[in-house]
């Protein structure tokens, strides 16, 4: 299996300098419990996701560099050669893609942080709705997920750029306690994933509720 390669692991570092000084420019992140996240080995970061900045606001406060999983509709013009530079995934939400389920899965095989945005689009942000393709990573790729709530990035009130929160608003990003997907088995059965999954969502769903008891959102 081909690892990713050392400029890789250095343009996720890149974008991870990149979005403390954006994230902390232009909003007032509040970040709760980044210190469950394992300072080393594979790991999954599985974030809800209701606004385009989810992603740039984890990749910020995160204590890691994250290679995230990102639609290929998101690789247009600049922002192709840009995302790509600093770590980032494509994927084709529209068919199996092997290229980037290997390029994943490689990720976690040289024990770094692959960012999932389970619920596959923005919605509600509440992991009501999860893919089996977390389950798959974290079986296949032996790696502990950590969940993330980021919380107040779709607050609308206020909001002086369409499409963004307000700026120098307060977003929260809560981080949770690392758990496995899997049984322990092993195994990597269509039965075994969706057992992952059920477990993968009420995990989730637990934390999302907790961290709005947290943080009163």
């Amino acid at each position: 299996m081909t690892r990713p390669s050392a400029a890789s692991e250095r343009g996720a570092e890149v974008g991870r300098r990149i979005g403390v000084g954006l994230m902390y420019g232009l909003w007032k992140p509040r970040v709760l419990g980044a210190w469950k996240v394992p300072a080393t080995g594979p790991v999954i970061f599985a974030v809800n996701h209701s606004h385009n900045i989810d992603g740039p606001m984890v990749m910020g406060v995160a204590p890691r560099p994250t290679h995230f999983l990102i639609k290929q509709e998101a690789f247009i013009g600049p922002l192709d050669p840009f995302l790509t530079g600093i770590g980032q995934l494509k994927v084709d939400r529209t068919t199996a893609d092997r290229t980037a389920i290997t390029r994943a899965l490689d990720v976690l095989a040289a024990g770094g942080v692959l960012g999932i945005f389970p619920e596959g689009s923005r919605g509600e942000g509440d992991f009501a709705s999860l893919r089996a393709g977390l389950a798959y990573f974290a079986v296949r790729g032996d790696a502990p997920i950590v969940p993330i709530a980021v919380l107040g990035s779709s607050e609308r009130r206020g909001r002086l750029m369409k499409g963004l929160p307000p700026l120098r608003s307060r977003i929260d990003v809560v981080f949770g306690d690392p758990f496995e997907a899997g049984d322990g088995s092993g195994r990597r059965t269509r039965r075994a994933l969706d057992e992952a999954t059920e477990r993968i969502q009420k995990q989730l769903t637990a934390h999302l509720e907790n961290a709005r008891r947290l943080t009163g959102r």
